[in-house]
């Protein structure tokens, strides 16, 4: 009995024991794990805080690098030409940046690329960085550009005629009326309200193409007075590598392009085709009573073979007959000072190409007078250039159908840019809508790359525009 009392007694006690062991492996295990949770969310809210921060820290020097992108953009808004932010040294520029209480915050670092020669494109890059994180920096790049007269397909100051068997892919604007029958994927602009064409009312822009939805009228004239000066930045520049070629003292000149060279001739006498007008007999004797054209070339002597001039400038002073492949950048200027009549004068009288499109390939003409297709060109034609004629037009002769069995010309494809003062022309057509001289089929295309990449001594406006953005990594 008493041992069985005893028993029961220590049985208790085990199980007592056995419940307080349990309770404190509890109560420790969980203080543990307790302590564990309190010190991994302790760990992730600081990681979480550090992790913020440096976002913050990362954004805040984005935003640094972007106001030094602004503050340039304002520098040159001031001072187009200074590449140098005021110091006329080489950078990196550095800048110090503060908060709206003055207290300083970071720095931005300015690295400027001045354009290339004949180029406005400017490229900026600023890195932004903090005082707390100066390791952390963030560099946005952008290029801004003064934008050319070449970005426009067609530029004219005169009324436009377009055929049925034109193609324009690019922006046409005419300070004077447009009919306009062909195709285009562009804009169609005239500064003309109304117009009189043939004894008849239009509106600005009128005719059977389209998409009509592309046209619009009015819109702002363009000031073609003020393109009278460009001319002479030609000449400073033919003048730094002596590419300035007097008369001739005969016809003019001819230059063929080869790639980086090219061959210059002098011009001795020309051929000579029928225009409009007819025959006519007096005393027995007939004659021509009309137009006679002698663009062509006839004779010629060989002068000398020329790189093609670092400042990438040609100026005549006398005709220029052109043609040929051109591998880099060049102007030819055509004309004399002080600015008279008559006004000289350049031929495209053959194939006038890029070696490469859409490349650093880039050709200009600016004539004082007209710019002319002569009657000796390829049935199918090509010209890769900007085009721009002061004072005159550009234009292929009307060549009489009767007396000129070649006159009309398949097709011509200018790729560029065509700017003249009195506008100009590429077919003539009939009663019937028939082309019977020039090209039968034309087709106009815009090069991009001369707006901000225009040839040497082309005009451009006045303000730059953003032309890329992006950060660099």
């Amino acid at each position: 009995m008493f041992i069985s009392k005893n028993l029961q007694l220590t049985s208790s006690l085990l199980k007592r024991t056995t419940r307080g062991s349990i309770l404190l492996f509890v109560a420790i295990f969980g203080a543990i794990s307790f302590t564990i949770i309190v010190l991994g969310v302790s760990g992730y809210a600081v990681f979480e805080q550090r992790a913020s921060t440096s976002v913050y820290r990362r954004d805040k020097a984005f935003h640094i690098a972007e106001a030094g992108i602004n503050y340039y953009r304002w520098h040159l808004a001031h001072n187009p030409t200074d590449y140098q932010d005021g110091t006329g040294e080489a950078g990196p520029y550095v800048h110090e940046y503060t908060d709206k209480d003055g207290n300083l915050v970071g720095y931005f670092s300015l690295e400027i690329d001045e354009p290339l020669v004949g180029s406005s494109v400017v490229t900026i890059r600023s890195t932004g960085y903090t005082l707390e994180q100066p390791h952390t920096t963030r560099t946005i790049q952008v290029r801004v550009g003064f934008p050319s007269l070449a970005d426009y397909v067609f530029l004219e100051n005169a009324n436009m005629n377009f055929s049925f068997t034109t193609d324009v892919h690019g922006v046409v604007h005419s300070n004077g009326g447009i009919r306009f029958d062909g195709t285009t994927d562009s804009w169609v602009r005239s500064a003309k309200e109304t117009y009189q064409y043939q004894s008849q009312t239009h509106t600005g822009v009128w005719g059977a193409g389209g998409p009509q939805s592309f046209w619009e009228y009015p819109v702002d004239r363009i000031d073609f007075d003020s393109l009278s000066v460009d001319l002479d930045a030609v000449m400073d520049l033919a003048d730094l590598d002596s590419m300035h070629f007097l008369s001739s003292g005969n016809q003019g000149w001819h230059v063929v392009f080869a790639s980086s060279t090219f061959n210059l001739y002098r011009v001795t006498s020309n051929d000579c085709y029928y225009g409009n007008g007819r025959w006519r007999r007096f005393w027995f004797q007939w004659y021509w009573d009309g137009d006679m054209y002698c663009y062509d070339i006839g004779n010629e002597t060989f002068v000398a073979t020329y790189n093609l001039p670092a400042h990438g400038a040609l100026f005549f002073e006398d005709n220029v007959w052109i043609d040929g492949t051109v591998d880099g950048r060049v102007t030819i200027g055509v004309g004399r000072f002080p600015v008279q009549a008559p006004y000289k004068t350049a031929y495209i009288n053959g194939n006038l190409v890029y070696a490469e499109k859409s490349s650093d390939d880039v050709m200009g003409i600016i004539a004082q007078g007209d710019i002319i297709v002569p009657y000796e060109v390829p049935d199918s034609m090509e010209i890769n250039a900007g085009a721009l004629s002061q004072f005159g037009a550009i234009y292929t002769p009307y060549y009489n159908p009767n007396e000129n069995p070649n006159g009309l010309k398949d097709t011509l494809t200018f790729f560029g840019s065509q700017i003249s003062y009195t506008g100009g022309g590429w077919k003539y057509v009939n009663g019937w809508g028939n082309v019977i001289s020039g090209f039968e089929y034309t087709n106009h295309v815009y090069d991009g790359n001369l707006k901000y990449y225009p040839p040497p001594g082309f005009p451009v406006g006045s303000t730059y525009e953003l032309i890329s953005w992006e950060e660099l990594e």
